[in-house]
């Protein structure tokens, strides 16, 4: 009689918020520092970019096939808008971010804080769709105090200005190396990429060597 009832009543109700960092061995160093003092921490990997411009014509969306700039990834005739697909092999870890979620009351995005963290950052609220609070946590060593403090710092938005610049760097390697890769590849060796600096590396020297000649 009245089994059961009553069950857990006195206990403190702990907030679970699930933190995101790149790599899986900061994940796991991360737990132990968050995961010790029983604070409510989930610490997961999204294991470096989830979504990327697509490589192979088969990653790009059936509805845009038809497109001319599809396999390019980029609408040069549309203010250069990029197109993003999930990056191959990713769809099991963002599911299982997806999954961590739907348990968390809060979103802490711990990438790195650089240009390529902060997209990384951007385009998991954009796969994640959260609808809990998000928060943006930078720290620059992997310590409990710096990982504690950043995790409990006043709440910080993805920055704007740091995904722009990433896209656009993005954006200009595949509109620049796109179609001089596969000549270097011809020319030189297999497997050589030609991105935004080299380029222009490359035509500087051109250049040069023409009036050299001249």
């Amino acid at each position: 009689k009245g089994k059961g009832v009553g069950k857990g009543a006195g206990k403190a109700v702990v907030s679970r918020k699930l933190v995101i960092v790149e790599s899986p061995a900061k994940a796991r160093t991360i737990r132990k520092i968050l995961g010790a003092d029983g604070a409510g921490y989930v610490v997961e990997s999204c294991v470096g970019h989830v979504r990327d411009l697509p490589k192979t014509p088969k990653q790009v969306p059936e509805r845009y096939k038809g497109e001319k700039w599809a396999r390019m990834g980029v609408d040069v005739e549309n203010g250069f808008a990029p197109l993003y697909v999930m990056v191959e092999g990713k769809k099991k870890i963002v599911d299982g971010l997806k999954k961590c979620l739907k348990d968390a009351d809060e979103l802490i995005l711990a990438t790195d804080g650089d240009r390529e963290g902060e997209a990384i950052s951007w385009h998991l609220v954009q796969l994640l769709k959260p609808s809990v609070p998000v928060r943006r946590a930078i720290f620059n060593e992997i310590t409990p105090a710096a990982v504690k403090a950043a995790c409990a710092a006043p709440p910080a938005p993805v920055d704007a200005a740091l995904v722009e610049a990433q896209e656009t760097r993005r954006v200009v390697d595949r509109l620049a190396g796109f179609a001089m890769s596969p000549v270097l590849w011809k020319k030189i060796a297999p497997g050589l990429s030609a991105g935004r600096v080299q380029s222009v590396a490359l035509e500087l020297v051109v250049e040069k060597e023409r009036r050299r000649l001249a």
